[in-house]
């Protein structure tokens, strides 16, 4: 998938908002109100997990390059991913509930987890 591709908009299965595609180059992975994600992905932009619930945010961290991320945790599973904060777009990320969110690092999988991936794979 091209990020133009990927960069549509969705209703939240969370909130039930409409969400726009992002406007800064970018591509929309989580809604800007609620903060929810879906766990659509094995790995990132693939589009294959089965899974398919609800990825409440949990944290916040920072990347030395992309800035400020959300971490999501999958409510059925818990496989953690972590997404850029959108800021900079016509439907900015809600900065109240980023501010609530405690900081911290994403949780690294268990060896026995990343192994139920399969090899080169990580959760």
């Amino acid at each position: 998938m091209t990020k133009k591709t990927e960069n549509v908009g969705f209703d939240c299965q969370n909130c039930a908002a409409a969400v726009c595609p992002v406007t800064n180059g970018s591509y929309r992975n989580h809604c800007p109100f609620c903060l929810h994600s879906l766990h659509v992905d094995d790995t990132p932009g693939d589009r294959r997990s089965s899974c398919g619930a609800l990825m409440p945010p949990v944290r916040l961290t920072r990347h030395a390059r992309k800035g400020r991320q959300v971490v999501h945790r999958c409510a059925r599973c818990g496989v953690e991913s972590v997404n850029k904060v959108a800021l900079d777009t016509s439907q900015p990320d809600e900065a109240t509930l980023l501010d609530a969110l405690p900081e911290g690092e994403p949780r690294r999988p268990s060896r026995r987890r990343t192994a139920t991936f399969g090899a080169g794979r990580s959760a």
